[in-house]
């Protein structure tokens, strides 16, 4: 506690009020001392809560007493809102009673702040004067402010004790005028060093393997005359931050000590404590503690340094702190974890979360208190680093890593560079110490624990993205979602991206046409796109191609099925092969074009995430093509022969049926028409019937194509941005490094326009009339560079599909391109369907972004289930 307590003077001096930048300040003082003028001079009008106010808002009157009631529920929920947000607060009220008081300790309690009292110590005369200066107070009766300053003075030398940790008391008006507060930046409120940090794990006495361990991170060590490390540097400015637990059951307790207390007293790191030093400060305060869990070999190897030392120790544990909040309130480090809502909070619970962790109440079979898995819930931006928990390997969970790798049990002492996210390890040189549970259980929620949980999906949904802003998804399309992803879809840590829906083209205006070129690349060339590239429609189905370097990187990136090395999917997430072997192969292939192309090592990475369209069609659309488009074309087939005959019949002996006869005749027509443009999209995979271009004995694969047409993401790095050009020719290069198995990879055929000249437009409607020409679907328009925003900065439509004229015969019917239907179907409504393309794209590369940045699965996973979501709005399907 601290009091400010000079005697009254004539001459008013500047008092200093320090009070950390974020707590609960009462004002304590009785009516008409001022506290609201206070208040006004040193806050901002949003962080005072006053009483008067909240009277006003119940009554319509602020000097309504008999609201008081339930002005001050309504003012305790403001505060605890407040204080939940992490925001500073005032509450401006008498105060001068304990049991008021005690409520609003209470609050700050429960929200992790320290509550700070500054009394307004006024003379009974000046509060009567300025009461009656004020026409809402002047008939109060003197006797209110007499009873209040009678309470305010038993009140005085008790705020301490009440729980206050800090009280500041102004006596008289002149110590009020001259206050001067200032905000004291909180002692685990780091936020303003940014590293780069060298995070190390529970070190245990185990000093060798630290100085191998900061060896290997580039520190060089400093030595005394005894050859005894006592600092250790960074050539390049890192900062390293040490988890707790450096001492206890090593074998140089003492070294480690030294060499940590020497880093940290030359700038070079930082420290939070571990359970181990609470305890051993605990005991060379003289306290009373049991000399268990290792305590008992630090005591002895302590008793053989100098008072000096064991006094050094004393001073260094008494000043730990129990977590830092780093990097702009990205990284938090505690020693045994944290939950959100405790980051950059001051309390015994958060000390003692911070140094102990929480358990359930159970023991396990050795004996060990049952961590609670609160990483399994986490799902907080900062990254907590923490230790505590043994483990034999360090692997993230939503956001958190424990790096606790058992050095001192013959595991590893374990280092994470920030923001590097990279792990730095180094075997232990024996087993220090036998443990009591063996190093098989995981941190709290565990490698394998709940990365995901119902409450990231479901009800209504606003996903923040860096490139549209604010996106809501409503709670009916979530529940269509979570229906879809429960029950058909793919693992969801292999489901990282969905593909966005893609609007077509503007409706043309060439006469016979729905679809025409010339309108996509006119609006382009309105949003200050030039150049574009056209790309081949290919006639599959949309399929996203997760595929690893091995089979143990599959497994332990994204927890695979055995014998197979990634993931094909859907653009609803579901497995596109209903054979798990076959997709193994499919990626097997995959794999052997993407190191043959030598893309691993030129991309830095172990895995490779591809979008593309996987032929035939009727590999996945076989029930449609039977009970749809087949059925059809059977029908035609079965009808038209017969009235073909019997009107040529009727003709023949002279009845007039020619208007009729040529009606049918062009039905018929349209039938087979509509038939062959199916027809192109099928035909016999696996063994089925003749493959195209592959060999018999190609493992079930004959006749199944994949045309990848973009590389989206690698380890630590969105590709969705890069140019088009620059991505099929990558892809080209996996295409070419084919080996004589067959080939499995297509090309995608494609064409730069330039929107502002006008034969390099027509060049660009000539190529997409003979590619339809030829039975080919259409084409994709998209801006050659990738991502392109709008002078206005809004993003532009990554791409517009332009079918052809025979391909929209399947979407529409067999007899669309009769003059009356085109008239009917060009009244088309594209704006919902635009809308949700570009909120779509926008997710997907949210989704994107967060996977390269290395966030917790439920985050990505945020980002793609709102992409399925959004697929439910209903829209009309043949756009």
């Amino acid at each position: 506690m601290s009091t400010t307590s000079t005697a009254p003077s004539t001459a008013p001096e500047r008092h200093t009020l320090g009070i950390p930048d974020l707590c609960l300040v009462v004002l304590i003082g009785s009516t008409g001392s001022g506290k609201s003028t206070f208040a006004a001079r040193h806050f901002k009008p949003t962080e005072t809560v006053s009483s008067d106010f909240c009277r006003g808002l119940v009554s319509d009157d602020p000097n309504d007493q008999s609201a008081s009631t339930d002005a001050f529920d309504l003012l305790h929920y403001i505060v605890g809102k407040r204080l939940a947000a992490g925001r500073l607060t005032v509450v401006d009220a008498t105060n001068v009673q304990s049991e008021a008081r005690k409520q609003l300790i209470a609050l700050a309690r429960e929200h992790h702040v320290l509550p700070v009292a500054i009394v307004l110590d006024i003379p009974e005369e000046v509060c009567a004067q300025r009461n009656a200066s004020r026409p809402d107070r002047a008939a109060l009766p003197r006797r209110v402010i007499q009873r209040h300053q009678r309470e305010l003075r038993r009140s005085l030398r008790h705020l301490a004790r009440e729980g206050f940790r800090k009280v500041h008391h102004l006596r008289g008006v002149a110590q009020a005028e001259a206050a001067e507060l200032v905000r004291e930046r909180r002692f685990n409120d780091l936020r303003h060093l940014t590293g780069p940090f060298d995070i190390i794990g529970d070190i245990h006495g185990c000093r060798s393997e630290l100085e191998t361990l900061l060896d290997r991170l580039g520190y060089t060590l400093t030595w005394d005359g005894s050859g005894r490390p006592v600092d250790a540097a960074h050539p390049e400015g890192r900062t390293a931050v040490f988890v707790g637990d450096l001492v206890d059951r090593g074998p140089d307790s003492p070294g480690v000590l030294r060499l940590v207390m020497g880093m940290v007293a030359a700038g070079h790191a930082l420290c939070v404590p571990g359970n181990h030093e609470n305890k051993l400060g605990r005991y060379l305060g003289g306290r009373k503690v049991q000399h268990t869990h290792g305590l008992a070999e630090t005591i002895e190897q302590l008793e053989r340094e100098e008072p000096e030392f064991r006094e050094r120790v004393r001073s260094f544990i008494d000043g730990l702190v129990s977590h830092y909040v780093l990097d702009g309130g990205g990284l938090v480090v505690c020693h045994a974890g944290l939950p959100e809502k405790y980051h950059g909070r001051t309390s015994g619970r958060v000390r003692s979360h911070a140094l102990y962790g929480d358990t359930t109440g159970e023991t396990d079979e050795f004996g060990l208190p049952v961590r609670y898995p609160w990483a399994e819930e986490y799902r907080g931006r900062a990254a907590v680093v923490y230790g505590h928990t043994p483990i034999p390997r360090a692997g993230w969970l939503n956001n958190t890593i424990c790096l606790d790798t058992g050095a001192v049990f013959g595991g590893r002492l374990t280092a994470l560079r920030w923001p590097e996210r990279e792990l730095v390890d180094v075997p232990a040189e024996q087993v220090w110490y036998e443990p009591v549970r063996p190093l098989a259980a995981d941190a709290p929620g565990g490698a394998d624990g709940r990365p995901l949980d119902l409450a990231d999906v479901s009800g209504r949904r606003v996903v923040e993205t860096r490139h549209m802003g604010r996106l809501a998804v409503r709670e009916e399309n979530a529940a269509a979602a979570l229906e879809v992803m429960s029950r058909f879809a793919l693992d969801p840590r292999q489901v990282l991206y969905l593909p966005p829906t893609m609007a077509p083209v503007a409706t043309a205006g060439e006469e016979g046409y729905l679809e025409h070129p010339r309108e996509a690349f006119a609006a382009y060339r309105e949003e200050g796109v030039r150049q574009v590239i056209c790309q081949e429609k290919h006639m599959g189905s949309r399929a996203v191609v997760l595929v690893c370097r091995d089979q143990e990187v599959a497994r332990e990136r994204f927890h695979t099925p055995e014998g197979v090395a990634g993931a094909v999917h859907t653009r609803t997430g579901r497995p596109f092969l209903d054979d798990p072997a076959l997709t193994g192969r499919l990626l097997d292939r995959v794999r052997g074009c993407v190191d043959a192309a030598g893309l691993w090592e030129e991309l830095e990475t172990d895995w490779l995430l591809l979008d593309g369209e996987l032929m035939p069609w009727s590999l996945k659309a076989t029930g449609l093509l039977r009970s749809q488009y087949a059925a059809v074309g059977a029908a035609a087939r079965t009808v038209f022969p017969a009235a073909l005959d019997a009107l040529e019949s009727a003709s023949a002996r002279g009845v007039d049926v020619a208007e009729l006869l040529g009606r049918q005749r062009e039905r018929a027509a349209d039938a087979r028409a509509f038939t062959e443009a199916y027809g192109r999209y099928c035909w016999p995979v696996g063994g089925e019937g003749e493959g195209d271009g592959a060999g018999a004995g190609d493992g079930g694969l004959e006749g199944i194509r994949l045309a990848p047409f973009q590389i989206l993401a690698a380890e630590g790095r969105s590709l969705a941005a890069l140019p088009h050009d620059r991505q099929l020719a990558l892809i080209d290069r996996m295409i070419a490094a084919q080996g004589p198995q067959g080939r499995l990879l297509t090309p995608t055929r494609r064409l730069v326009v330039d929107t502002e000249d006008e034969t390099s437009v027509a060049e660009g409607i000539r190529w997409w009339l003979d590619l339809t020409a030829e039975g080919g679907e259409g084409m994709v328009v998209k801006p050659l560079a990738g991502l392109v925003r709008k002078a206005d900065g809004r993003l532009v439509q990554p791409g517009v599909k332009c079918r052809g004229r025979e391909y929209l015969r399947i979407i529409y019917g067999p007899e669309y391109t009769r003059p009356e239907n085109l008239a009917r179907l060009r009244v088309r409504h594209l704006g919902h369907k635009r809308s949700l393309a570009l909120r779509e794209y926008a997710l997907g590369l949210e989704a994107l972004d967060r996977l390269a940045a290395g966030e917790p699965l439920w985050r990505v996973h945020e980002a793609v289930f709102a992409v399925l979501a959004l697929e439910s709005e209903p829209v009309d399907p043949r756009l």
